[in-house]
C-alpha cells in the first residue's frame, strides 16, 4: 500500500483495515518546532521567503489541448487571492474578520446599557445607523439576509431604536410596527426576548417559564443537570438563574413601571399581555410528551412561587455567583460569546457586585472589543473568529501554492501554537476528567470552551504548514484530547462529550432546539480528514504507537458512524454551515484517505458526489438557501456562492476527476466572480450567510468565507490537473463519475 504523501495536496486513501501496516517504521526524535525553517518541505522551494510563490508553480506539466485558458486562469486568480489574504494579516500573524449575524446581539447590548444607565449618546447614532440599515422593505428584521423576517427580531430592534431616541412615527418605524402586528404581535416573541422584555415592564414576568437557581446544585451524575445542555446553553442559562430568581425592573426613557406601555403599539391586545409561551397541554400532551411534562412541572413551579423561598436558594446562588467568576477569562471574557457576557454582569450586580469593580470593568471592556464600526454604523459581534480564520487562511495559502517556509506563514503557525489550551479550566473535564488537555478555542480568548472542529482544523493547518509537525507535542496533545471527546456513537459534537439529551430541547425555555451538542457529520468529518492525514504521515513520520493506534481506531468508529447518518438521497447534514453542500463536502474528503479497497466507503462517495452533481446550478456554481435547515426541499437548492461552490467543488475533487465537467464548471464560476478588487490583491463578494450557529434560529455570515474556501478549491485544483491528486486517486482504485 503506498502512501508517499504529497504535500501540497491529499493525495491518497488509507483502508482502515491496512492501517497497522503504516506503525512506526522508523523511530525519530519528537520535535515541537512547528514551522522550522530546517525542514525543507518543497524540493523545489525557492528561496525568497518573502515573495509571494506564484502559483504557476503547479503547473510544471504540460496541460492537456484547451485546458491552458483555464488553467492560466486559476493561476493569476489565486495570485490575486494570496496577495489579498496576505495584506488582510495582522502584523502578529493572524487574521480576523468580522463575523455578521444579526440585529439582536447589538438590540440586546443597548437595553443592557439601558438597565444600568450608561451613555446611549456615546456612539448612539452610529448603533442607529447599523440597526436601520439592516431593516427589509417589508419593516422587518431577519436573522440573516434574503431571509423572512423575524418578529423577535424586529421587536428588539424596534425596542433598541427607540431608547436611542427614533421617534414611532419615523416611517421605518411604521413599517416595522405594521411588519410585528401582522405577524400576531409582541405575543409571538421568542423566550429570550420575554425575558429582555419583562426586565422593563413590556410583558410579564409571569409568562417567563421558570428557572429555579437549584439547577445548579444538581450533580453531573443525575437525569437534569447544567452539564447536560450544551456548552453555549450553560453559558447563558446560569446568569439567567439569577436573573429570573431576582425579576429585575429597570427604567426606559418614559420612566420605571411593571406595566409600561412604550411598547403597547406592538401589542394586539395591549390589555392582555400574559400570552402564555407554551402550547396549550392538550396540544403538547399530542405532539411531545416530553414538553408535557416539562409544561406541567413548570405550572407547579409557578404555583410553588418559582421555589424562591426554597432554604437551598440562597446557597444556590452564591454557587451560581461563583460558577460565572470561576469561568471569566483574565481579559475579561466569559465564554467567547456575548450574549454571556451581557448577562453574567447584569447576574453579578443584581447579586451586588458594584459597576466599578474591576472584574465587571474588564467584562465591559471585553464587551467593546467586540465591537465592529464601518461606514454602514456600529454593531456588536456574536463572536469573533480568530483561531478559525488563521488556520483556515493558512491552509488556503498552502493550497495556493504559498511557500510554506514562508516567514509570514510561520508567524501564523506559531501565532495560533501559543493558543493550545493546556490549564486546569474546561467543562469539558466533568464527564472526561482523566483526558489530556490539548483543545484550540475559536476566540481569543475562551479557556473553558475549547472548540473540537476548530482544533481538528488547527491539526490540519500544522501538517499542511509542516508535514513534520506530526511528530510534535502540540499535534499529539490535540489529538489526544480529540480521541477522548469521541462519543460512543463514534462521532463527534462542536464542544462537549455525549452532549446528546435532545428530549432537553422541550423544555419550555428552549424554543431554538439548541440546548444539545450531539455528534454531526461535518465535525466528525474534518476529524477524519486530520486523522488520515496524520496516518499517511505515519509512513514517513514517527507518530507514537499507542497514539497512532488510537486514532485509527476512532478513524474506524467514525466511519461507521458517518455510514450509518449519509441521507437516503447521498448527501450529509451540515451543522455548522449551510446545509448539505456542506456537509457532503466534508464526508467527501474525510472519508477520502480512507477509501482504498473499501467498496462500502466507495459507495457512500460514489452516491454523495452524485448528489453534489445533481444540484450544480446552471451558471456552474453551488449554492444552498438556509431555508433548507426547515425545509428538505431546499436542500441542496439557491443561488451560488462562492464559499458554498468552493465547499462542492473540494467535495468532488476529492472522488472524481478534475477535468470532470462538473468541476471545470465550478472552477470557471469561480474564476468569472472574483470580483472583489483590493488594491493589487482580489476576491470574492459574497453577501448572503453560509455559517450557522443555531440550525433554523441564529446564522452566521463569516466574512473570510468567501475567500479562503474558493482558494482552498482553487489550489486543489491546480494540484490535481498537475497529476498528482489524479494519479492516487486512480491508483486507489475510486473510479471516476
Amino acid at each position: 500500500m503506498d502512501l508517499l504523501l504529497d504535500n501540497q495536496a491529499k493525495s491518497g486513501h488509507v483502508s482502515v483495515v491496512e492501517t497497522d501496516l503504516l506503525l512506526n517504521e522508523k523511530a525519530k526524535t519528537n520535535h515541537d518546532s512547528i514551522g522550522d525553517t530546517d525542514l525543507l518541505l518543497h524540493e523545489k522551494a525557492k528561496m525568497n521567503h518573502d515573495s509571494i510563490v506564484e502559483t504557476n508553480l503547479f503547473l510544471d506539466e504540460k496541460p492537456k489541448p484547451g485546458d491552458e485558458s483555464l488553467l492560466s486562469r486559476t493561476s493569476r486568480a489565486l495570485s490575486s487571492a494570496t496577495r489579498f489574504a496576505l495584506d488582510e494579516m495582522h502584523s502578529d500573524g493572524h487574521w480576523c474578520a468580522e463575523l455578521c449575524s444579526n440585529v439582536t446581539v447589538t438590540a440586546e447590548h443597548i437595553m443592557f446599557r439601558q438597565k444600568f444607565g450608561l451613555d446611549q449618546d456615546l456612539d448612539g447614532k452610529a448603533y442607529e445607523s447599523y440597526l436601520l440599515s439592516e431593516q427589509n422593505s417589508d419593516g422587518s428584521w431577519a436573522i440573516a439576509p434574503e431571509y423572512a423576517g423575524d418578529v423577535s427580531a424586529t421587536a428588539e430592534a424596534y425596542l433598541a431604536l427607540k431608547i436611542l431616541g427614533v421617534s414611532r412615527d419615523n416611517a421605518q418605524m411604521r413599517r416595522a410596527r405594521d411588519f410585528i402586528l401582522g405577524a400576531g404581535g409582541l405575543a409571538k416573541a421568542r423566550v429570550f426576548t420575554r425575558i429582555f422584555f419583562a426586565q422593563f415592564g413590556l410583558c410579564s414576568w409571569d409568562t417567563v417559564p421558570q428557572l429555579p437557581t437549584e439547577f445548579i446544585l444538581m450533580p453531573g451524575s443525575s437525569p437534569i443537570n447544567i452539564y447536560l445542555v450544551s456548552s453555549w446553553a450553560r453559558a447563558h442559562v446560569v446568569p439567567l438563574l439569577i436573573i429570573c430568581h431576582h425579576r429585575p425592573l429597570y427604567a426606559l426613557p418614559n420612566g420605571l413601571s411593571a406595566q409600561n406601555d412604550f411598547l403597547d403599539e406592538l401589542w394586539t391586545d395591549p390589555a392582555d399581555k400574559k400570552v402564555p409561551c407554551s402550547p396549550p397541554l392538550a396540544e403538547l400532551w399530542k405532539n411531545d410528551r416530553f414538553g408535557f411534562v416539562f409544561a406541567v412541572l413548570d405550572k407547579m413551579l409557578y404555583a410553588l412561587g418559582g421555589l424562591r423561598y426554597f432554604p437551598l436558594r440562597g446557597y444556590a446562588r452564591r454557587k451560581c455567583v461563583k460558577w460565572i467568576w470561576d469561568r471569566q477569562e483574565d481579559a475579561g471574557d466569559w465564554a467567547g460569546i456575548m450574549p454571556p457576557m451581557l448577562l453574567n454582569i447584569q447576574a453579578l450586580v443584581l447579586e451586588g457586585v458594584s459597576l466599578g469593580d474591576m472584574r465587571i470593568q474588564r467584562g465591559l471592556q471585553a464587551i467593546e472589543r467586540f465591537a465592529w464600526q464601518d461606514e454602514r454604523g456600529k454593531r456588536i459581534q456574536a463572536s469573533v473568529s480568530p483561531v478559525w480564520d488563521t488556520v483556515l487562511m493558512v491552509r488556503a495559502l498552502c493550497d495556493a501554492g504559498m511557500d510554506t517556509r514562508d516567514e509570514r506563514l510561520r508567524r501564523a503557525i506559531r501565532w495560533t501554537k501559543a493558543r493550545q489550551i493546556l490549564g486546569p479550566e474546561g467543562d469539558w473535564r466533568i464527564f472526561k476528567p482523566n483526558i489530556v488537555a490539548g483543545g484550540f478555542a475559536f476566540e481569543y480568548y475562551n479557556s473553558w470552551y475549547p472548540d473540537i472542529d476548530d482544533t481538528a482544523a488547527v491539526v490540519l493547518a500544522f501538517l499542511k504548514q509542516n508535514p513534520q509537525s506530526v511528530e510534535s507535542d502540540t499535534v499529539a496533545r490535540a489529538t489526544t484530547w480529540i480521541c477522548g471527546m469521541q462519543n460512543r456513537d463514534g462521532g463527534w459534537g462542536g464542544f462537549d462529550h455525549e452532549n446528546n439529551k435532545l428530549w432537553l430541547n422541550s423544555l419550555p425555555f428552549s424554543d431554538m432546539e439548541s440546548l444539545c451538542d450531539p455528534s454531526t457529520p461535518d465535525v466528525t468529518s474534518r476529524i477524519l480528514e486530520a486523522f488520515g492525514t496524520m496516518i499517511q504521515l505515519s509512513r514517513q513520520e514517527y507518530i507514537a504507537p499507542d497514539l497512532l493506534n488510537r486514532i485509527t481506531a476512532a478513524s474506524e468508529r467514525a466511519i461507521a458512524y458517518l455510514r450509518r447518518n449519509q441521507e437516503s438521497d447521498g448527501s450529509f447534514f451540515g451543522r455548522w454551515a449551510s446545509n448539505y453542500i456542506f456537509g457532503t463536502c466534508m464526508a467527501l474528503v474525510g472519508l477520502s484517505y480512507f477509501s482504498k479497497g473499501n467498496s462500502m466507503i466507495q459507495g457512500i462517495q460514489q452516491s454523495a458526489a452524485l448528489w453534489l452533481k445533481r444540484f450544480q446550478n446552471a451558471d456552474g456554481g453551488w449554492g444552498e438557501d438556509l431555508r433548507s435547515y426547515k425545509d428538505p426541499t431546499w436542500a441542496g437548492r439557491g443561488p451560488s456562492t462562492p464559499s458554498q461552490t468552493a465547499w462542492a467543488l473540494m467535495g468532488l475533487l476529492a472522488y472524481c476527476s478534475p477535468s470532470d465537467d462538473a468541476i471545470e464548471r465550478g472552477v470557471a464560476h469561480l474564476l468569472s466572480s472574483q470580483t472583489d478588487i483590493v488594491g493589487e490583491g482580489a476576491s470574492w463578494p459574497e453577501r448572503l450567510y453560509t455559517g450557522v450557529g443555531f440550525p433554523g434560529y441564529f446564522y452566521i455570515g463569516y466574512r473570510y468565507y468567501r475567500h479562503y474556501f474558493p482558494m482552498m478549491a482553487l489550489g486543489r485544483y491546480l494540484q490535481a490537473v498537475q497529476g498528482d491528486s489524479c494519479k492516487n486517486i486512480g491508483e486507489k482504485g475510486n473510479g471516476w463519475l
